[in-house]
């Protein structure tokens, strides 16, 4: 099937994170949608997008000695917001092959000095990551947890691959618990945002219906938090940001 074509329907939108073949369906879109991506972020939130990864760096607290491993990186926005901080070494890794390329694209053009060789990109999915135990001090995951086949199985293997102590940061989309400001959000959202999105992106698949409806349909996160600890992370935290929007959680893997 062509990366065009329709990858959700309304039968499939009303359960997205139950459909058998969820991981196909989300691979297709974000390849129909990688070149005009960043700008549909950018615009849509307001320019919010690039604060909330800068707040969800400095909650990592990021060391000259940390490596860095950004899970579902899409085009690599959170991987060099790390960068900026001056770790050890960043490696970003996605399994849509167009996010891929966008990343590496905007990371060629903005990188400055030797600094820019510090990422190292990778196409691989977040179920099955392609690194040793223990291998990194610190595992990011921004706006892609929702769209995992099977979380228990994704946050199993970001926990494997952290070296006990190590820290996992999370930036999801929430829905903000305010009455009013939830019923705003929603109407934007799931009215508004999806019609425009599509326009400036050109998008046929209906990734802009199924990204609003990943997020009302997802799980809250004290669940979230508690899968968390199921996977065998300690000191779970949770930091709402811009009324509830999103949300940055912040775990540690225990000593072994």
């Amino acid at each position: 099937m062509s990366v065009s074509e329709p990858a959700w329907d309304a039968d499939l939108l009303r359960a997205p994170h139950e459909a058998a073949d969820k991981r196909e369906r989300v691979r297709r879109m974000f390849d129909a949608i990688a070149p005009r991506y960043r700008l549909v972020n950018a615009l849509f939130s307001g320019g919010r997008d690039a604060a909330w990864r800068r707040r969800t760096v400095k909650i990592a607290e990021v060391g000259p000695g940390d490596d860095v491993l950004d899970v579902a990186c899409g085009t690599g926005d959170l991987a060099r917001a790390f960068l900026r901080v001056g770790p050890r070494s960043v490696v970003g890794c996605d399994f849509s092959h167009r996010m891929l390329c966008e990343a590496t694209t905007t990371h060629s053009a903005d990188r400055a000095g030797s600094s820019g060789d510090a990422i190292r990109w990778c196409e691989a999915d977040a179920l099955q990551l392609p690194w040793r135990a223990c291998r990194f001090t610190v595992v990011s995951c921004a706006f892609g947890i929702r769209n995992f086949q099977d979380l228990e199985v994704g946050l199993g293997e970001m926990h494997r691959v952290l070296r006990p102590g190590g820290r996992c940061v999370i930036l999801e989309f929430t829905r903000p618990t305010h009455r009013l400001a939830r019923s705003l959000y929603e109407i934007y959202t799931g009215r508004v945002m999806p019609v425009l999105a599509s326009l400036v992106s050109g998008d046929k698949t209906g990734a802009y219906r199924y990204l609003p409806r990943s997020v009302v349909s997802f799980v809250e996160p004290a669940v979230l938090c508690g899968m968390l600890e199921r996977a065998g992370f300690v000191g779970v935290e949770q930091s709402p940001l811009t009324f509830g929007a999103v949300t940055v959680y912040l775990a540690r893997r225990g000593p072994p």
